[in-house]
């Protein structure tokens, strides 16, 4: 059992450690200390939804429904183009906050919407999750201690990165900082997107 638990664990955390929209997102509502518990619980929550749903077996929905994929895909390309562009667009303006306990906040509806955006509108997050860790769970006798170390790993990554965030506060008191990291998150979103639309 412990071992399927540490297999599922190091699986889900090198799947997830990867820098992407949902990740980008939490690290900077974490800088600006805003809704850090809520966005971490909802990430960490919605991952081990699909992750159970694909130790269950659910990973042949894309196979079953042909037409899931590209919508989920396209659709994913355009929000991400859209977030990314306004991530460019506050760079220019000076930055997303001239400093983390200032600025204009966003509301906990805003960012958890954008958070579940992010999560659930990614193709990547259910070719990693659902297929990927739902098809290698089918190699251990203990598919539940997999899935639960799975779930536990984003768990782990989420609040690491909302909370841990804070260490790098001093270094964003200064605008031009926030300006990089728009930028920074601006292209990862472009990025991703243009990836979905070509892939």
């Amino acid at each position: 059992m412990f071992s399927s638990m540490i297999a599922g664990f190091a699986l889900g955390f090198s799947l997830i450690l990867a820098i992407g929209a949902q990740n980008a997102f939490v690290l900077r509502q974490g800088l600006r200390r805003e809704h850090v518990f809520a966005l971490c619980l909802t990430c960490a929550v919605s991952d081990a939804i699909l992750i159970g749903a694909g130790v269950a077996g659910f990973g042949t929905l894309a196979q079953a429904v042909p037409q899931f994929e590209t919508v989920m895909r396209y659709g994913g390309a355009v929000f991400l183009t859209w977030y990314g562009l306004r991530s460019f667009r506050s760079a220019w303006q000076g930055g997303a906050v001239m400093e983390i306990d200032g600025g204009q906040r966003t509301s906990l509806r805003a960012a958890l919407l954008t958070v579940m955006a992010f999560t659930w509108l990614n193709p990547h997050v259910y070719l990693d999750t659902v297929v990927l860790i739902g098809s290698i769970s089918a190699q251990y006798a203990d598919r539940l201690a997999f899935a639960i170390g799975a779930m536990t790993s984003s768990f782990v990554f989420f609040f690491s990165l909302g909370y841990g965030a804070r260490i790098l506060s001093p270094v964003f008191t200064r605008p031009s900082a926030w300006q990089i990291l728009d930028v920074v998150i601006g292209a990862v979103m472009l990025m991703i997107a243009l990836k979905l639309v070509v892939m």
